[in-house]
């Protein structure tokens, strides 16, 4: 298969929030170009989303950033919808999609932690541009989304609310530490989890990579 190309940023010292969009979206000025870059656990996402049988079950990825797992399952003509909460996100997708010459993605609008609150503490002021994400999905997708303490559980709530019945969910997190709550919560919701080691040598100019690829299942 073809290389996709992609458009991100160059870096993550790049910021742009004249309007605060992004600060009334909860999200802080640090983690502002986290969206627009290509991460590891992202592009194993991707690699896997590559062997997955193409039928008509429904995929949401979660997180999406620039949406590489996506881009990888559209073009092989899965039914799949990106989501994220960053104000940009919905536009650097529509630009890879049409620097890959591909129909537009389905995009939608999705929140759940600390992005639902403001630096200071308060709730989130601003409705997003886009159309919030409803309905339930067969498969969902995130990686490197266990970034932060989720006592709560608001991940595995946001999750829950939008999987099936008898749903699939893949998790690839790069050994962040937050996994024991998550499973914990996970198990709360209805979900059995089998925990894989991803461990890689670098190799061909391909740094190497250590993490978790997480498979919970209902």
């Amino acid at each position: 298969m073809d290389d996709l190309i992609i458009r991100s940023l160059l870096d993550n010292n790049q910021f742009h929030d004249p309007l605060d969009e992004a600060l009334n979206l909860g999200i802080s000025s640090a983690a502002w170009p986290l969206f627009g870059l290509l991460w590891p656990s992202g592009a194993r996402m991707a690699e896997r989303m590559a062997q997955r049988p193409v039928t008509s079950e429904r995929i949401l990825e979660i997180g999406c950033g620039l949406a590489l797992s996506s881009l990888v399952a559209h073009r092989r003509g899965a039914n799949v919808t990106a989501s994220d909460c960053h104000p940009l996100t919905h536009a650097f997708l529509d630009k890879n999609t049409q620097l890959n010459h591909l129909q537009p993605i389905a995009y939608r609008h999705g929140l759940w932690g600390m992005a639902t609150r403001r630096e200071d503490g308060q709730p989130v002021l601003t409705q997003a541009h886009d159309a919030p994400l409803t309905g339930l999905f067969d498969l969902i997708v995130g990686s490197d989304i266990l970034y932060e303490r989720d006592d709560e559980g608001t991940l595995a709530n946001f999750i829950d609310e939008h999987a099936a019945t008898r749903s699939e969910i893949w998790v690839i997190d790069p050994n962040r530490g937050n996994r024991a709550a998550f499973h914990k919560h996970m198990a709360r919701v209805g979900f059995a989890m089998h925990e894989q080691v991803l461990a890689q040598a670098a190799h061909e100019g391909v740094d190497a990579y250590k993490g978790r690829m997480l498979t919970y299942t209902r």
